[in-house]
């Protein structure tokens, strides 16, 4: 599903009002439903620091990069592996489960989960409390909880909530009315700790006045990348137009850009399509780690993927903020 452009756009026609208005009281029963899941569940307390990194509302806010970052941070803080714990967003397998990048695909883990696991274990489990205990008999120091705000499953000894500093909380309204999970005060009052991603926007700042813990400002960057010639992008990832940024941030000469919906799995007719574009405009095909795992091998090797990597404005301050969680948890312990 690629989300509707009105989810991000605040005031004027193109808000889509009347249909927001129509769309509202599914919202409310949708929030609802969050609420209720959240007041009546008895989380599971491991043995191990859990660190969530989620957000409120859906779409591409940089969250899986930052919970790499997260989980690197972890390892060198608590001595032992980490493991990232992930709900395996359209993958086939319930798990609990640790990825093999050399056994596992896309199609079996999630696209997520499997770019994830390249840099650190990775448990795919739909149950999060049964993730967190393989983790734990698996020896790990500490978790990761990928995209697990609204998730009760498990104590969250630290919860990051990562917010797109352009869109912040787009139209303000819950799923299908805007792009919230939750409503946003209400999920702010969770987190232990904001981080905002990309260039921060006065919509933005307005969404987090009520928001009076840590902020910190992290971005998405990509090493710097030599391809000769045209490229052609694609990819299918929640807001397409920050891969486009980031190839002409590259200073790539950037023939066209094809976007599909979040998590798109790539038919036989789409690859055929970019192949022949590709070669009108003589062209490489360039695409995100995301989507570069959910290419069948023979098509993969004509393309070339542009990596990201989150970087904070001040990483000394998430240090210390993990610094003062494990001790916190080493006293009470």
């Amino acid at each position: 599903m690629r989300a509707p452009a009105f989810w991000n756009i605040r005031h004027g026609r193109d808000a889509a009002p009347m249909l927001r208005l129509l769309l509202t009281p599914l919202g409310w029963l949708y929030g609802a439903s969050v609420a209720r899941r959240l007041a009546t569940a008895t989380p599971l307390k491991l043995s191990i620091p859990v660190v969530s990194v989620g957000n409120i509302s859906v779409g591409g806010t940089g969250k899986s990069p930052l919970a790499s970052l997260v989980q690197q941070e972890l390892v060198r803080l608590v001595g032992k592996p980490v493991a990232i714990v992930s709900r395996g967003y359209g993958g086939i397998l319930s798990g609990p489960i640790c990825i093999d990048p050399a056994i596992h695909s896309a199609r079996d883990v999630g696209d997520e989960p499997l770019m994830l696991a390249a840099d650190g274990p990775v448990i795919v489990a739909r149950q999060r409390s049964a993730g967190g205990a393989l983790a734990v008999a698996l020896g790990m120091g500490a978790i990761v909880l990928d995209d697990a705000h609204q998730n009760p499953a498990l104590v969250q000894d630290l919860s990051i909530v990562v917010v797109d500093g352009q869109a912040g909380f787009g139209n303000g309204r819950l799923v299908p009315a805007g792009p919230l999970r939750e409503a946003a005060r209400k999920g702010l009052t969770r987190a232990d700790l904001v981080i905002v991603m990309g260039a921060i926007s006065q919509d933005c700042v307005e969404d987090l006045v009520s928001y009076q813990g840590p902020l910190l400002h992290a971005s998405l960057v990509a090493p710097p990348i030599q391809i000769d010639g045209k490229v052609l992008g694609f990819c299918g990832i929640g807001r397409p137009e920050k891969f486009d940024a980031t190839l002409r941030d590259l200073e790539l000469d950037v023939a066209d850009m094809y976007p599909f919906p979040d998590h798109h799995c790539y038919s036989k007719t789409d690859l055929d399509r970019l192949t022949k574009v590709a070669k009108v405009y003589n062209a490489t095909l360039v695409t995100t780690q995301k989507d570069f795992v959910r290419l069948p091998p023979d098509f993969a090797a004509t393309v070339r993927v542009i990596p990201v990597t989150a970087t904070l404005d001040d990483p000394a301050a998430l240090r210390a903020i993990l610094v003062h969680t494990l001790d916190r948890l080493r006293l009470r312990d």
